[in-house]
């Protein structure tokens, strides 16, 4: 997929489901972290949060009572209508969301004391500018080698045969030009089970592990010998790799 075509793929999703997973029927094994828990430890009740990336909006309203005020921003049309929906049911008042670019962040300067960003694109500069001085800045993104063995049995995938770590350092590069200090990174490799078919299945068809996928019946004989492959008593088994940096300007 090129840029173009995740920008469409990611619009077509909020507009169905909002990248709502909350149903979604997984465990995990030996994972490090829970980003949000990470990112409400580091606000306080004066904070203003700016939230990129933030889909249908559900994490962000998870956390509203971590700060004064919370932001989430999205290129993405659809994302943003699901996310408004979403906050009308919460009743939650010191949340707003906005259609905005990652590359083109046209809040004040200087404006929020933390900003976050999980799985998806951000930019160092754009960043830099709207975080206060000795402002926060959290991301956690997938790592090149998550749902390895689902990829290697289709033979193709996001980031497939990229080499691991190449997005972790660009960030990690492109925060230290953009003046950022005391840049920390975390990564795990963690066990995940599916429940079931329905929910791998689901998983698919909603995020851009496998592009295209299920538009041909050959897709779903993979996957069928993939399951009888990875069935275990806890369920499919695949892997969970991702990274975490924390930055503060």
């Amino acid at each position: 997929m090129n840029r173009s075509e995740y920008k469409d793929f990611y619009d077509k999703v909020g507009k169905l489901n909002g990248w709502d997973f909350s149903k979604l029927r997984t465990t995990s094994e030996g994972e490090q972290w829970n980003f949000l828990y990470e990112v409400t430890q580091r606000c306080n009740k004066s904070n203003l949060l700016l939230d990129i990336g933030t889909g249908g909006g559900e994490a962000l309203i998870s956390i509203a009572d971590a700060a004064l005020l919370l932001v989430g921003i999205d290129h993405s049309e659809g994302m943003i209508q699901s996310a408004t929906e979403n906050l009308k049911k919460s009743n939650k008042t010191n949340i707003r969301f906005l259609q905005m670019e990652a590359e083109n962040i046209t809040f004040p300067e200087f404006f929020f004391n933390v900003v976050s960003c999980r799985h998806s694109e951000f930019y160092a500069t754009e960043v830099s500018k709207a975080l206060a001085n000795d402002g926060l800045f959290l991301t956690q993104q997938v790592s090149e080698n998550d749902k390895l063995n689902i990829k290697q049995a289709f033979g193709r995938g996001q980031d497939f045969g990229t080499d691991e770590g190449i997005l972790k350092d660009k960030y990690l590069t492109e925060l230290a030009e953009a003046g950022f200090t005391d840049i920390q990174s975390f990564e795990y490799d963690a066990t995940q089970y599916f429940q079931t078919y329905e929910d791998l299945v689901f998983f698919l068809k909603y995020t851009p592990v496998i592009p295209n996928f299920g538009q041909t019946d050959h897709d779903f004989e993979i996957l069928q010998k993939f399951i009888e492959s990875n069935k275990t008593e806890k369920g499919i088994k695949t892997n969970t790799k991702r990274f975490m940096i924390v930055a503060r300007k």
